[in-house]
This record gives C-alpha cells, sequence and structure tokens, in this order.
C-alpha cells in the first residue's frame, strides 16, 4: 500500500480508502470482513458518514483491539431520527449525535471531524455563523476530533470553506464526468443525464481551481464517488458513453492535485478487494487516457491530464509535473513558497526543454507542451 500525506494534518494516509456504503449488508456482518480486509491490505482509513446506530455500533465491534489501526473520518451533523438519517445544523440535535458516535463506536475522538453534506454557500454561512463551526472548533480543542473537515459537491461552497482557513480535509466527489459539471446546489444535477448531452469539452474550472487550492494551502482531499456509483463502470450506464475499469477511476483521482486517498465503497469483499488490486496493477491497467481521448461524448484536447503519455523526454524533464507546477502557480497571485520549492526539486527543468516537439506528438489530448515548457521557465527562472 502506498501511503500520502494528507494535507498538511500531519497524518499518513492509505491512498486506498473504504466508504462505508456496504457496511450495514449482511445484517451489518459485511462490517468486520471489510475492516479485517482492508487491514490485511494496508488500509488504515474510512469514511463513516452513516448515522444508523446499528451500523456505527458494528463498526466500534469490528474496531475492539485495533482502534489506533485507523484513521476515523466521521460526520459531524449526520444524525438519526426517527429510525431514519437526517442532516442537521440544530446544535442539540449535532452535539446529541456526536456524543452517541462516539458511544457507539466505542473511542473518544475522531481523527476527521467531516461537518456533513453542505453544498450551498447558504449552508456554509449557516455552519459559520450558527455555532456548528464553533462546535467542531471547540471539539478540536478539547481533542475530540484531530482535525476539521467538511463533505461537499459543489466547488463553489468548497472553495469558500478551504480559503476560509478552518477546514484541514475536504472530502468532495471526484470522477471525470462530474469534473465537467460547473457548480451547482443541486447534487442531483451530477447524476442528470441530460447534463451530459451536449458535447462536454476540458474540466470545469471552478474544479481545477478547487484542486490547486487545496494542494497550495495544504487542505487533504479525501474522494468520495470515484465510480459515480458504479455508472462509470458501465457503459450504459456512463455520462461518457463508454465504460471505465475501476483502476482507471481510481487513477484519475489519485492523479488530482491535492487528493490524499480515495474512499472505495465496497458492497462485498470481492469489490474492496477489486480496489485494491490497483496497488499492484500495471501501468497500462491504470492508464485512463487511452479511454479519455476516445470518449464519443467527451473532449479533454488541449487539457493536460497529467498522464506522462508524453514521456519519454529526451532532456528527461518531468512534463506532467511541470505543468502541474505551472498550474499550480497561475492559480496564485504570486508563486507560492510551497510549488516553487517542489519545482526545485525536480532533477530536471522547463528551461531545459529544446523543444523537439517528440512530446506533443504522443500526447492524446494535443496539449501544447512546448509553450507550457516556455511559461514554466519563465515563472519559476529555470
Amino acid at each position: 500500500m502506498n501511503y500520502r500525506p494528507l494535507g498538511n494534518t500531519g497524518l499518513m494516509v492509505s491512498e486506498i480508502g473504504l466508504g462505508c456504503e456496504g457496511f450495514s449488508e449482511e445484517n451489518y456482518a459485511l462490517t468486520q470482513k471489510l475492516l479485517d480486509v482492508a487491514e490485511e491490505h494496508g488500509v488504515n482509513y474510512f469514511d463513516l458518514y452513516a448515522s444508523d446506530p446499528e451500523l456505527r455500533a458494528a463498526v466500534g465491534r469490528a474496531l475492539r483491539g485495533r482502534r489506533e489501526r485507523f484513521i476515523i473520518q466521521g460526520h459531524i451533523c449526520s444524525v438519526w431520527q426517527n429510525g431514519q438519517y437526517k442532516r442537521s445544523r440544530k446544535l442539540d440535535e449535532v452535539k446529541e449525535g456526536f456524543e452517541d458516535q462516539l458511544r457507539l463506536l466505542q473511542t473518544d475522538y475522531l481523527d476527521i471531524g467531516m461537518i456533513h453534506y453542505c453544498d450551498a454557500l447558504s449552508d456554509w454561512e449557516e455552519i459559520c455563523r450558527d455555532g456548528v463551526l464553533d462546535y467542531a472548533l471547540e471539539l478540536k480543542r478539547q481533542g475530540r476530533i484531530r482535525r476539521i473537515g467538511l463533505s461537499s459537491h459543489n466547488p463553489e461552497v468548497a472553495l469558500a470553506a478551504v480559503r476560509g482557513g478552518q477546514v484541514e480535509v475536504l472530502m468532495f466527489s471526484v470522477n471525470p464526468c462530474y469534473d465537467l459539471l460547473p457548480a451547482n446546489e443541486d447534487i442531483n444535477q451530477l447524476f442528470n443525464g441530460e447534463n451530459y448531452q451536449a458535447p462536454l469539452v476540458n474540466m470545469d474550472p471552478m474544479r481545477q481551481e478547487l484542486y490547486e487550492a487545496c494542494q497550495t494551502l495544504g487542505v487533504g482531499i479525501t474522494v468520495m464517488k470515484a465510480f459515480g456509483g458504479g455508472d462509470l463502470l458501465n457503459a450504459e450506464l456512463s455520462p461518457a458513453g463508454k465504460a471505465l475499469s475501476v483502476c482507471q477511476c481510481l487513477h484519475y483521482a489519485l492523479t488530482r492535485p491535492g487528493v490524499a486517498t480515495v474512499l472505495a465503497g465496497a458492497h462485498s469483499v470481492g469489490q474492496l478487494e477489486e480496489s485494491l488490486a490497483y496497488e499492484t496493477a500495471a501501468e497500462e491497467e491504470k492508464d485512463y487516457a487511452p479511454a479519455f481521448a476516445s470518449f464519443p461524448k467527451i473532449s479533454w484536447k488541449g487539457h493536460c491530464m497529467y498522464c506522462s503519455h508524453c514521456a519519454p523526454c529526451p532532456k528527461q524533464i518531468d512534463v506532467a509535473s511541470v505543468t502541474k507546477f505551472l498550474n499550480l502557480a497561475a492559480a496564485q497571485p504570486s508563486v507560492p513558497e510551497t510549488v516553487r520549492e517542489h519545482y526545485a526539486l525536480l532533477t530536471h527543468h522547463a528551461g531545459e526543454c529544446i523543444r523537439c516537439g517528440a512530446c506533443e506528438t504522443r500526447c492524446p489530448f494535443e496539449v501544447p507542451i512546448m509553450d507550457n515548457m516556455q511559461q514554466a521557465a519563465a515563472v519559476f527562472g529555470k
């Protein structure tokens, strides 16, 4: 298992994490099985957005004797009332739900306290104004949560939260189809097939800006919906008009700036093992570029996907990394020092480009790589 820093939190997390979608199956017995397989393969991070008390209790039982081996991303504001899930911003309900969560998990803290499901700017303003954020900050001061997170599907809201300075971890929906759509407060628009009928070209600029802001500010992204609820794995259901593999979806998410871990949902041990196979998969299995270039409904023309098909460079320039640092620099009024330092650590730099053009002949997306190298040399000074 490969491990990545979770932004600036100081935590190292497995790049394949575990979603909790399947925990309630087999009368909650699948919880134990999934966590056993996860631990066996080095997975140390899982999400727990569900408020079902039986599910939480099943997780608590499965964690006995090994709580410290897992980093728990638990949710604040996800509560259980009248036998069903509810998202709440009422402080008394939020506090009761949090206490109930710790009790059922048999732990006295959460590693990540994730403020649950915020897709509207007005909702984020309410969280900041009416006590939910203050409550999260107080829990952090008490050590009952170690880091503050936010889950969202809306890049506009996520950007506002990330730039506010209090959110340290962002749970966000990342996949090559959702990334094409502009910000919207209605999550159902991500699944609406009508939004994918017209030809779509390249990533929505605000989503790109969000990923780059997280990378620059040290906010770790934990990915949900990498498979689009399974739709991207089915040619008939995929908005792209073509099926992707599990490995391709995981690799796409893991090559976005700021991403630390993908929370793979699993409704069986077999599904989890399919995601875990990413760690030993050949590069050809992970390679999403040929599939993206052949999408019948989507064009990524001119957009660098960091896929490294441009390699090898005769001057050994890591073109994908140079382009990523260039994009990170361009997203800010001035070049962030961390970006400049990471660029400086590259073995070879953009100024070494001899403009042979070999990279451009191999790029599936017709990116103007030589121009990018020239810009990078001007921005970074070498």
